[in-house]
Order: C-alpha cells, then structure tokens, then sequence
C-alpha cells in the first residue's frame, strides 16, 4: 500500500499592531493564524509547519532587549500547551517555531514537534546563526543550538527540522537524512535581495542529494517599523528528485498544501546510492579546519 501524506505550510504576514505587551503581540498572530490552521485540517493535512518564529515580527531587525519577552519554555509555556491541544483535536503533526527560554537570559531559536494525539515529541535548535546586516542581529537574541539534528517519529512520518539560515549549511541537512528524516521542513524569514536567488537552489539540492521531501516556509511582505525588505513567500515543497510540487504566493496569508509520495524515498534511493557511495573516511577535514 502506497504511503502518502498530506503536508501544510503556513506563511503569514506579521501585519499586527506591535503595541502593548509580548503577550498581546502574540495573541494578534497566534489569532490570525488560527483559521489557516483550521483550514488545514479542513484539507485534510496530516503534517502542518508553521513559519519561523511564527507569533511575532522579525523582531531580530533591531537590537532591543523588549523582545526577550518573547521567551516561552518548550513545552510548558502557553503556546505549545495550545498548540498540543489544536494537534489533538484536529489529529494532525504541527512543527511550531517560537523563541524558546531554557533558564533567564539563555534563549534559543527553536521549533517543538507535537504529535497528531497531541503528546510532546521533542524539539530542534537553530543551530547557525546569523549577525548580518542589515537588520538580521540573530546572534543579540539566541545562542546557537545543543540538540543535535533529531528526526522525529511521528504519525505522518520520520520528520526532521531545520531552521532558515541553516539552510545555507549542508553537512546538517546530510545528518538529517543519516538519522532517517523522510521529510525536513525548513521554517524561514527571509528577504528579496539578500537570498532570494538561492531559494529554489539550495534546498532541492538537499532534497535531492539527500533523498527526501522539503518543506520551505517564508513569511510574506514588509513589517513595520523595521522595513529591512520584503519577506518573499514562495513557500513550497519539493520531492526527492528536487522537483516543486506544490508552491505559494509571493504576497498573501496563505496555506500550501501537497501529497508527499513516501514510496519514492526508496524510488530514488536506489537510483542514486548517495548513501552507499559515500567516503565519511574521507571527511575529515571538514570538522578539521
């Protein structure tokens, strides 16, 4: 029997007013996102990832210590609790970025992966981060992640995550596909002008070198007061072989949806023996130098 799974990604617009409290710029985007989450399971979704640091702006524009509060615990804070319930509820894996607190002032960029009964699996860490300008001051905000690269089973299948500027980093999305992910969802801010161009390279080429399906999130249009570009869209998810199956707008809140054929993991696979043919004897001087 064909294994076949319905994947979902979300890409909103931060186009909340950013006054009041953490709290309230949080309960703004958690609100808008909450009908394109029910759209998903209207759809059918089995796998559904949110966008980067998804219930807020890119607050990483500008150096200010009033977004540290921010900061949630994984997965006590409210968000993650809620978030488990709409899993259960609506029987459907959610990949949920946020800005996760371990102990005050250690912050991480982080996704948690909540099962469709519900139950907590794990989490990843951002692992590269950037201190680019302008307006991408990552390194003020989270310390780099100490989890490893961790491929989770669950209902929709074995899932690994990677978080946008990590992307640019192949040797982590290679240990995604040597710990056993079938799918890597990549949630991203990112704009035009900066790595546009690399947008459709990079990731078609892990999924292909790698043998397995993509899912890539960025969020969409200008946030103010910032205005560091244009936060492109373009979400989209792409098979084994790198092709582009299902893909979003460059301007509007928006759910994508696709069939992910598991069985051509295999397909493809055994076409191209990456995994056989390669030499980690060889590699040593990528961890050298």
């Amino acid at each position: 029997m064909a294994r076949s799974v319905r994947g979902g990604l979300i890409q909103v617009k931060a186009d909340v007013p950013l006054d009041g409290s953490a709290g309230d710029v949080k309960r703004r985007m958690i609100d808008k996102h909450m009908p394109l989450i029910e759209e998903a399971a209207s759809k059918g979704v089995q796998l559904l990832c949110l966008q980067e640091l998804f219930y807020g702006p890119y607050f990483c524009a500008e150096q200010h210590t009033r977004w540290y509060e921010m900061v949630e615990r994984i997965p006590d804070g409210p968000t993650i609790q809620l978030m488990q319930d709409v899993a259960r509820r609506q029987g459907m894996v959610m990949v949920v970025p946020i800005y996760e607190e371990e102990m005050t002032g250690v912050y991480y960029n982080a996704a948690a992966v909540i099962d469709a009964d519900g139950k907590y699996l794990g989490k990843y860490r951002k692992h590269h981060i950037p201190h680019v300008a302008p307006g991408f001051w990552e390194k003020f905000y989270f310390r780099p992640g100490n989890l490893g690269y961790p491929v989770f089973e669950t209902a929709a299948g074995r899932v690994g995550v990677y978080i946008c500027y990590d992307r640019h980093f192949p040797e982590g999305a290679r240990i995604l596909g040597l710990n056993g992910a079938e799918i890597v969802l990549n949630p991203s801010a990112t704009v035009a002008g900066l790595s546009e161009y690399l947008w459709k390279l990079e990731q078609p080429a892990h999924a292909v070198a790698n043998g397995y399906f993509v899912g890539a999130i960025n969020r969409v249009g200008v946030e103010a007061p910032w205005k560091i570009g244009e936060f492109y869209g373009q979400s989209y998810f792409c098979d084994p072989r790198g092709r582009f199956i299902a893909e979003g707008s460059r301007d509007k809140d928006e759910l994508i949806v696709a069939d992910l054929n598991l069985d051509l993991i295999q397909e493809v696979r055994n076409t191209w023996q990456f995994y056989r043919d390669r030499r980690p004897e060889t590699y040593g001087t990528i961890t050298a130098l």
